[in-house]
C-alpha cells in the first residue's frame, strides 16, 4: 500500500485529500494514516495539512520496493521487486527465483551487495547507499544463441537513461559497459539457464556508480559515477525506473524483431568503440584494426590493417582511450 501512497502523491500536482486516497486504495482513513505515518518515520518527507490533505516535499535516497514500484511506469519489466539490505550478488538471489519460478519481469535489488560477479570471474563489492545493484529474470522464447544480445539492450537502455535523466553525455563501450568521460560508469552481466534449444530463464546484472565520491586508489583512473560528474547526488530509484522504462521498450523491440536491427542505429550512435582503434584479444591470438559498429546480431565489426574485416562475437575489446589502452 505504501507504493500506491506514494505513486499518488507524485503524481498529484497539490494536495491530496485522505478521502481520495481511502477511495483509491479502497481502505480505511485510519490505514491511510498509519501507511503515512510510517512514510514519515522511514524518512519521507510528506505534508499533512487539516482540510487539504497530503503533499509529498522530499524523500530519502533508497531503493527500497516501495520507492521503486512507486516509480515505475512499466507494464510488466520491474514487476514486483524483491528488495534485500544486504546480499552476496543480486543475480544469484535472481537465478534462485527463477529456478522457483518467478514470474518475468521480476526485479532483484540490493542496498549493499557483498561478491558482485563480473565478466571473466571478476569480483567487486557495492558500498551501501552509494550505487545501484540489480538484477532483472527474464523468460524469452528464443534460442540460446540469440541471448548474448540482451546484454546490449540492458546497455543501451542504461545509457538512454542516464542521458535523458542527467544530460550526461554517457557512452557504450562494447559489449557490456557504460562508459563517461573515458571511464567505467555501469558495467552488465547476462547470465543464462537452457537446454539445448531452450532457454529456461536469464538474469541481467546490472551495477551502476551512482553517488560514489571516492574509488581504491586502483580504480582511480577508470571508475567513475554519476554524483562525480554532476557535483551532487542524484536519487538511485529514480534512475531505476528510467532503466526500466527503456529496457521494456527496447526488449520488447528486440523479441518482435529476433534481433537488434530495430535499435542498431541509435545503438551505434552511442558506440564509443565505432571508428575507433581496437585491439581485439581472442583465445586464439589478438590483432588491432578500426571498429566499425555492430551488425543486427550485436557482433562488433572491426576493419583490420590489412582491410578486411572480422565479426568478433566472443573475447575481451580493448579500446584506445579508454582504460588506460594506448
Amino acid at each position: 500500500m505504501k507504493s500506491e501512497i506514494l505513486s499518488a502523491l507524485r503524481e498529484a500536482e497539490g494536495y491530496v485529500s485522505g478521502q481520495e486516497l481511502c477511495g483509491k486504495l479502497q481502505v480505511s482513513r485510519t490505514a491511510v494514516w498509519k501507511r503515512i505515518k510510517q512514510l514519515q518515520e522511514e524518512g519521507y518527507d510528506i505534508e499533512a495539512v487539516p482540510n487539504r490533505g497530503y503533499r509529498i516535499k522530499g524523500c530519502p535516497d533508497t531503493v527500497s520496493a516501495q520507492e521503486i514500484e512507486s516509480r515505475l511506469v512499466t507494464r510488466w519489466i520491474g514487476r514486483p521487486v524483491n528488495y534485500y539490505e544486504v546480499i552476496t550478488t543480486t543475480n544469484q538471489y535472481a537465478k534462485k527465483a527463477g529456478e522457483e519460478g518467478a514470474p518475468e519481469g521480476l526485479l532483484v535489488v540490493a542496498e549493499e551487495q557483498t561478491q558482485g560477479k563480473g565478466r571473466f570471474g571478476r569480483w567487486w563489492k557495492t558500498p551501501s547507499g552509494s550505487c545501484i545493484a540489480m538484477t532483472l529474470l527474464l523468460r524469452p522464447k528464443l534460442p540460446p544463441a540469440r541471448i548474448s544480445m540482451v546484454t546490449l539492450v540492458m546497455g543501451l537502455a542504461v545509457t538512454a537513461a542516464i542521458r535523458e535523466l542527467y544530460g550526461l553525455p554517457a557512452g557504450i563501450k562494447w559489449p557490456n559497459d557504460v562508459v563517461l568521460h573515458g571511464k567505467k560508469l555501469c558495467g552488465i552481466l547476462t547470465e543464462m539457464s537452457a537446454e539445448l534449444m531452450a532457454v529456461n530463464y536469464i538474469v541481467i546484472g546490472t551495477g551502476i556508480n551512482v553517488n560514489l565520491k571516492e574509488f581504491p586508489k586502483e580504480l582511480e583512473d577508470t571508475a567513475t559515477s554519476i554524483a562525480l560528474n554532476l557535483g551532487h547526488e542524484v536519487n538511485r530509484a529514480e534512475l531505476i525506473a528510467a532503466c526500466m522504462k527503456n529496457f521494456e521498450e527496447y526488449y520488447e523491440k528486440f523479441v518482435r524483431d529476433g534481433d537488434l536491427s530495430g535499435m542498431m542505429e541509435e545503438y551505434n550512435d552511442l558506440l564509443l568503440n565505432k571508428d575507433q582503434k581496437v585491439r581485439v584479444l581472442e583465445p586464439g591470438g589478438e590483432y588491432n584494426g578500426t571498429a566499425l559498429g555492430i551488425n543486427s546480431s550485436g557482433e562488433l565489426l572491426v576493419e583490420r590493417e590489412d582491410g578486411s574485416v572480422e565479426t568478433v562475437y566472443a573475447g575481451e575489446v580493448s579500446v584506445r582511450g579508454i582504460y588506460g589502452y594506448v
